[in-house]
């Protein structure tokens, strides 16, 4: 499958703006190197924000690049802040609600929007859009969505190998850690599997997987918990 969806994402609520829903804003300063964004969301209670919301994506120069959608854009505000409607409210760029990184190593900045809990155990999840050099602008990925919504946060980006990794559990005692290469104009291929099993007191079963001259080699190997958990730190 390749990376980048073949139709261009639209939806009304982008033709018809923000103001259909934005009760709430927040506005993020430098989010990345390039971009500010402003954030429209639907609910605030607390510290907490969520629902139907909106990210306006702009250039330092203020100019507006994209507007993205979220059906549940699960946001926290700083400590001592408390939204008000109409108010334009800032946030740091850590804010986690719209994270913006290259996400498949072309070289431009890719941006994910959270949508709301469906990773594992109720973990963050994120619709993920990737740069068009063709369009000049964010196509959904629904690889990279699949992937950002699966685990316990969105993957992690591991720029010197090139790889995505994912993390989930199972139970208590079950982590699983998942590493995958982005394959221009192909999509993703999962290259390394690790799962460590905690099960059994006082030791840590250690499995591995990895996708070498496309056949899987699989390791395992049985540690004492103390030494491993000293080792890992």
């Amino acid at each position: 499958m390749n990376i980048l969806n073949k139709y261009w994402h639209l939806s009304a609520f982008l033709l018809l703006g923000p103001l259909c829903f934005g009760q709430y804003q927040f506005e993020v300063k430098n989010v990345s190197k390039s971009y500010d964004a402003v954030i429209h969301v639907e609910n605030c209670y607390d510290d907490r924000c969520g629902g139907k919301g909106t990210v306006e994506l702009f250039d330092h120069k203020n100019s507006k690049v994209q507007t993205f959608v979220s059906k549940d854009l699960v946001l926290y505000t700083e400590q001592g802040q408390k939204p008000i409607q109409g108010k334009l409210i800032p946030l740091l760029k850590d804010q986690r609600a719209v994270i913006i990184d290259d996400f498949n190593f072309d070289g431009t900045e890719d941006v994910a929007i959270r949508n709301g809990n469906m990773g594992n155990y109720s973990g963050a999840s994120y619709d993920v859009y990737v740069f068009n050099k063709t369009r000049l602008g964010f196509v959904k990925s629904d690889e990279l969505t699949e992937l950002g919504s699966n685990g316990l946060d969105i993957f992690d980006i591991d720029a010197k190998r090139k790889r995505l990794i994912s993390y989930g559990k199972s139970g208590c005692c079950d982590i699983f850690t998942s590493e995958y290469a982005v394959i221009p104009n192909k999509g993703l291929d999962k290259v390394f599997e690790k799962e460590e099993d905690m099960s059994i007191e006082g030791s840590v079963k250690v499995t591995t997987k990895e996708k070498i001259n496309n056949k899987w080699i699989t390791k395992t190997k049985v540690y004492p918990s103390d030494q491993y958990n000293r080792n890992k730190k």
